[in-house]
């Protein structure tokens, strides 16, 4: 992985740029995402707030209510639907705002390897989690998730 870590939407309207190495690469299993993806699962690397950078384009933001009544909203581009990213969440510390970026929107995603598994209650059955991965049925406390991960 090389820094700044660069990425995009499928037809280029969006740009964006990260300047510092994630903390975290997960996969999500749940049905939203499945459906979101057209696929088993979202692939996601979480980074600080301040280090996400959109440098072309300007996103449509879509919103949902989650499960967890929550509201989640997401960039997405407006010429091509591609997916990049969710607004920024409270991270564990005061003050901290992380952000998940979708990892196949990444112009080089070849060093990813997810190491934790959200909502695999519902994962497809044919997905086979690797061993010694973080598994969760549902998603965990995510301040408290981040805030290990950002200790590793």
């Amino acid at each position: 992985m090389k820094l700044p870590l660069t990425g995009g939407c499928l037809c280029g309207a969006l740009r964006y740029e990260i300047s510092e190495a994630p903390s975290t690469t997960y996969t999500c299993h749940c049905t939203d995402c499945q459906h979101l993806t057209s696929s088993a699962f979202s692939l996601a690397i979480t980074v600080p707030d301040g280090a996400f950078r959109l440098t072309k384009g300007e996103p449509r933001l879509v919103q949902k209510i989650a499960d967890s009544g929550r509201v989640v909203t997401r960039w997405v581009c407006s010429e091509c639907g591609c997916w990049l990213t969710s607004s920024p969440q409270p991270g564990a510390r005061p003050g901290a705002m992380i952000r998940r970026v979708r990892g196949g929107t990444l112009d080089d995603n070849s060093w990813l390897k997810p190491t934790a598994h959200f909502w695999t209650r519902s994962k497809q059955p044919w997905v086979v989690l690797p061993e010694g991965a973080e598994v969760f049925a549902t998603q965990p406390d995510l301040d408290e998730f981040f805030e290990s991960n950002r200790s590793r």
